[in-house]
């Protein structure tokens, strides 16, 4: 594939600053759904991360004859089954805001001790193109869940998202830092790594 255009299946800001952020070097003329004249309906019927980033990166490459680059992520908190899972944006309904979604966390993991409030955000890549899905990535990351939230950066649930090595929630951290070791950066990086052969068409 020659295209040196990537459509991003979402309209998610934060999610396009930081993939932008995160390509920017690479000479890709990155877009996204807000971006189009004409905007697919894009659904999140899978039960898993990778089926859901599939089936919008392929229902946004059908649309366009174009490259198109999807992720589904979230949180998985193992004191709550592995719950939120695919349900993190819809946690506490839809439309709900970022308070209301770790106030929502919060209660559920009242009374949980430290030691039992382990969890982990995941993001999962399907790059496709009007054909068919040419390859996919995955990023995680481990922490655990704070009792209150800390810090001002970030969206959804970093702060509460206690990152060890840093010592701090990625609400904490600067964008760089969080970029370097958050879930989506190290399914980026993954990405970026297959980058220049896919385009080139070495790559299926």
């Amino acid at each position: 594939m020659s295209s040196r255009r990537l459509i991003l299946a979402t309209q998610n800001r934060h999610k396009v600053a930081e993939i932008r952020r995160l390509l920017a070097d690479t000479g890709i003329d990155v877009t996204h759904l807000g971006e189009l004249d004409e905007v697919p309906e894009l659904t999140e019927t899978g039960e898993t991360f990778a089926e859901n980033a599939r089936e919008k990166a392929c229902a946004v490459a059908r649309a366009t004859g174009e490259l198109a680059l999807a992720d589904d992520s979230g949180l998985m908190v193992d004191a709550l089954g592995g719950e939120p899972g695919v349900r993190s944006a819809r946690y506490a309904g839809e439309g709900a805001t970022d308070a209301e979604l770790i106030a929502k966390l919060l209660r559920e993991l009242e009374g949980v001790q430290w030691c039992e409030r382990t969890a982990r955000f995941v993001c999962a890549l399907s790059l496709c193109g009007p054909e068919g899905e040419i390859r996919s990535w995955e990023g995680v990351v481990e922490g655990v869940i704070t009792t209150e939230p800390r810090g001002e950066s970030g969206f959804g649930y970093d702060p509460v998202f206690y990152y060890p090595p840093a010592e701090c929630t990625f609400a904490q951290m600067s964008t760089a830092a969080k970029n370097e070791v958050s879930h989506r950066g190290r399914a980026l990086q993954a990405f970026r790594a297959d980058l220049d052969d896919i385009l080139d068409g070495r790559a299926s």
